[in-house]
């Protein structure tokens, strides 16, 4: 049996090797099928997945409160104390239902807001493709792609956040509207919410505040373009603050209602010629002190969460100071100081230096409400209070400059001009100073070239991240000619962080806001380092000196520190020629200081230029007040306070030689008036050693005689033969305690003095006096003698012969000896044992003290008296 299963296993074998393989059937699907297959089946699964997670995003949405949407809801407002300081919303609001809605008002935000508003179903994919399209050539914030559903769900039921969950429940809620609601309910909900300037809700309340029409069906279409225009940025676009932005966006609402077929181009042409500002009424509602703070909160929180404060029914808590608040506010419209005339006009922003909290704002001398912000709505040209923000602050932050740089002021040109010079407020150049000087004084030239060395590229750089909007730069911005200007709230913001260790943090007037659910959003922002602390404390320090001695010292706050820096523009020759403007006259003066607790920038000026009436600020005193103004404000609110700037550990201070071409570090003998105490960044200070005003070795070894046969006085000393080609010796003398008298001055080492007075008693005083100046001498060598009295003659007695003659010879030896005074002991004048050392050391005092320092301060006084530059010639050439 077994050898048959072998015979068969072993048959089976040799069959099965023999036997033909068989071929595999090819696979007759081909590859775009199975592509296409996986792709339907991520779909369904991708589906199914977007369908889950659709629903659960959808599932925390809230209703549709009926209450919410058709009502609003007013904010109130707290300041930095908590304490309710208005309330927000349904004082300034009138409704008006669809049907007194007029057709030309409609069509103008239909056309600005949302063409297909009567086609779509809540969300316009259509709007939201064109958008994504936008926002990716033009970029992001191009376009929006929200419908006006959208913005009434946005407004009266979501919070703020900028998330996907938001963004899904929008959509969704979007469509559950249009469900219940007609597309004219939608309509009215969002024309009566809206906010427009002044603290304005809703179409019906702006067109009785804008134009004084109480009926919407009068409006004209230049009017209903410009309403429908403005819902986008209220301030920026205000035709009472900001007619020529305004004037812009009106006519792009024109070309929009033209393009889509609500007016013809004629009718939008014809538009466009009537000024923004034809039918604007006077605003009717007096301010209060808080309505230019007010505006801001709301501007801001609109800005940051897209909420409008007058439906949302927030609790807002903000940053203001009512305290000084109410200051800036008597300041700028009460008795403390005479402004020129009632079109002259001031700005002001008072800030927390250490975190960027807006404590007060000053939006203009007696404004209204609605009326233009000059504190953080106007651009102006900074002039050269812009200095150490571009010039100066960039260069000690990257080039490492100190505070004793020198710099030459010379006549200079712009590189980058057709060589146009650049001229200093006097007409004249100084030669060479320290950087210090310069800002101190606010010399151009200086400032051009600090801001050449450092490159443009790093001085942009470095203004914008002080939050000074430079999207371009050329050397003529270094003296504040910008093509687009700032404001005083950007420039306190700037130079807040100078004071602040170099970290910047964007000034702003909210905390946070508390949203009607309870939901805490926090809107303070983080800070920022804008520079090395170095940087930030010797910026601060030359700045203190243009307050203590340059051209800020009008705005010096008796027993608070204040660094500063003054700023003032003129007038083109074009404009001076047009409008008939005096020389010398200034269109903005600035001033802008801070002390660790508190930032004040200041602008004044006339808000345009008119051929008519004064526009100019003429003469020292309307060009100063600027600086008066600040010194009434922080007068008040930094009363008391005697903080003062840290030296970082990054910074080191030296006592350096004035004049010198480099910065050479000083002997502690050099006298008070050549030296100057300047700051380093660690590691870059002067280790040469000046030798200019070292003091030079006394003499050594003085020595005294009397000679009494030639009645002379003998003096002869030493000194170092190495040194004696560049040195002269001056002898003083005194007699009986009488005041020195210098009497000779040589180059030897000895000194006789004949005919003596007999009995007198003699001082001297040898100095080593250096040949190069004059100026370096050495401490006195010192020494006195009393001259013997005269001897009178006798007739002698004839001896007798033979008695006494060998006793006689020794007396006469004797009496010979004592008449003899030779090699009196040298006195030191600095030994605190010597009688005579404390006289000299009084006289040295009363003279070189009492007179030196008395009679130099006096001087200084008088002369910054007399001398104090002017701010109105600051920078009368910054704007060519």
């Amino acid at each position: 049996m077994s050898d048959q299963y072998k015979s068969r296993e072993e048959r089976k074998k040799a069959l099965a090797a023999n036997k033909p393989k068989r071929k595999k059937k090819p696979d007759s699907s081909p590859l775009w099928k199975k592509i296409l297959l996986a792709v339907l089946a991520i779909g369904v699964v991708g589906m199914i997945a977007g369908g889950v997670t659709f629903a659960v995003l959808i599932s925390g949405a809230p209703p549709l409160d009926d209450k919410k949407l058709k009502d609003s809801f007013s904010s109130k407002i707290y300041d930095v104390n908590g304490d309710e300081i208005t309330e927000v919303g349904q004082e300034k609001r009138i409704y008006v239902p669809y049907d007194e809605i007029p057709e030309v008002l409609e069509q103008a935000v239909l056309a600005t807001e949302d063409t297909r508003f009567y086609e779509h179903n809540g969300v316009d994919f259509i709007r939201i493709g064109g958008a994504f399209i936008a926002n990716v050539q033009e970029g992001f914030g191009a376009e929006g792609g929200s419908t006006i559903t959208q913005q009434v769900i946005k407004n009266s039921l979501l919070s703020t956040e900028k998330t996907i969950t938001r963004k899904v429940q929008e959509l969704w809620l979007a469509f559950q509207l249009e469900q219940k609601y007609s597309k004219q309910e939608i309509l009215e909900m969002y024309l009566n919410k809206i906010y427009f300037p002044g603290n304005t809700y809703g179409v019906a309340k702006a067109a009785e505040s804008l134009y004084g029409k109480e009926n919407l069906k009068e409006l004209e279409l230049h009017e209903a373009a410009m309403l429908a225009g403005l819902p986008q940025s209220p301030n920026n676009y205000n035709p009472r603050t900001n007619p020529e932005l305004a004037e812009k966006r009106r006519n792009t609402v024109l070309n929009l209602m033209a393009k889509n077929g609500f007016i013809t181009t004629e009718e939008a042409e014809a538009a466009k010629q009537t000024s923004v500002t034809a039918t604007l009424v006077e605003p009717k509602e007096k301010a209060n002190p808080f309505h230019a703070f007010v505006e801001e909160v709301i501007e801001e929180v609109k800005d940051k969460t897209d909420i409008d404060v007058g439906s949302a029914g927030l609790e807002i808590y903000t940053t203001l100071d009512p305290a000084a608040q109410e200051h800036v506010e008597n300041v700028l419209n009460g008795d403390l100081i005479s402004y020129p005339d009632e079109n002259f006009q001031a700005g002001v922003a008072l800030i927390d230096t250490k975190s960027g909290e807006i404590r007060a704002i000053g939006g203009g001398i007696n404004q209204p409400v609605g009326g233009y912000n000059f504190a953080t709505d106007s651009r102006r040209q900074p002039g050269s209070a812009i200095k150490p923000v571009l010039d100066y602050g960039p260069a000690i932050e990257h080039l490492k400059w100190s505070t004793f740089h020198p710099i030459v002021d010379e006549p200079y040109n712009y590189s980058d001009t057709d060589s146009t010079p650049i001229r200093n407020y006097d007409r004249n150049y100084k030669g060479q100073m320290s950087i210090r000087t310069a800002l101190a004084d606010s010399r151009n030239v200086p400032a051009v070239k600090a801001l050449q060395e450092v490159g443009l590229d790093k001085a942009q750089a470095f203004a914008q991240g002080l939050g000074i909007p430079l999207e371009k730069i050329y050397e003529s911005y270094a003296l504040g000619g910008f093509d687009y200007g700032v404001s005083p709230l950007q420039m306190a913001g700037a130079f807040s962080a100078f004071g602040n260790n170099g970290l910047y943090i964007e000034p702003h007037a909210v905390k946070k806001v508390v949203l009607s659910d309870g939901t805490e959003v926090n809107l303070a922002p983080e800070a920022d380092v804008a520079m090395s602390d170095y940087t930030a404390f010797m910026i601060t320090d030359m700045m203190i000196s243009v307050v203590q001695s340059g051209t800020g010292t009008a705005a010096q706050v008796p027993g608070v520190t204040v660094a500063g820096k003054t700023g003032t523009t003129n007038f083109t020759a074009e404009d001076q020629q047009k409008y008939n403007i005096p020389n010398g006259a200034a269109k903005d003066s600035w001033f802008v200081g801070y002390n660790p607790n508190y930032t004040a920038a200041v602008w004044t000026g006339y808000p345009t230029i008119k051929k008519d009436e004064k526009s100019y600020l003429e003469g020292r005193e309307e060009q100063g007040l600027s600086r008066a103004i600040f010194k009434e404000v922080f007068s008040e609110i930094a009363k008391g306070d005697n903080s003062d700037f840290k030296q970082p550990k990054s910074v080191v201070q030296v006592a350096v030689e004035k004049g010198s071409s480099e910065p050479l570090r000083s002997s502690k003998f050099t006298p008070k008036d050549q030296i100057a105490y300047e700051y380093f960044v660690k590691g870059t200070e002067p280790s040469k050693e000046s030798k200019k005003y070292q003091k030079l070795d006394k003499p050594g070894n003085l020595q005294i005689n009397y000679d009494q046969e030639s009645n002379a006085i003998s003096l002869k000393w030493n000194y170092n033969k190495e040194l004696l080609e560049n040195i002269s010796f001056e002898v003083s003398q005194s007699i009986d305690e009488g005041p020195y008298q210098v009497i000779t001055k040589s180059k030897d080492l000895a000194l006789t003095l004949p005919d003596v007075i007999p009995g007198a008693i003699y001082k001297f005083q040898v100095i080593a006096v250096s040949d190069e100046d004059g100026e370096n001498q050495s401490d006195p060598s010192a020494t006195l003698l009393e001259v013997p009295e005269a001897i009178e003659e006798e007739t002698p007695e004839l001896p007798v012969p033979g008695e006494g003659d060998e006793e006689d010879k020794d007396k006469g030896k004797d009496k010979g000896n004592d008449d003899n005074v030779e090699d009196e002991e040298e006195i030191d004048p600095l030994d605190p044992l010597d009688p005579l050392d404390s006289v000299d050391d009084d006289e040295g005092n009363q003279n070189g003290n009492g007179n030196g320092n008395g009679n130099g301060n006096r001087d200084e006084d008088e002369e910054d008296d007399q001398n104090e530059p002017s701010d109105g010639g600051d920078e009368s050439e910054n704007i060519e």
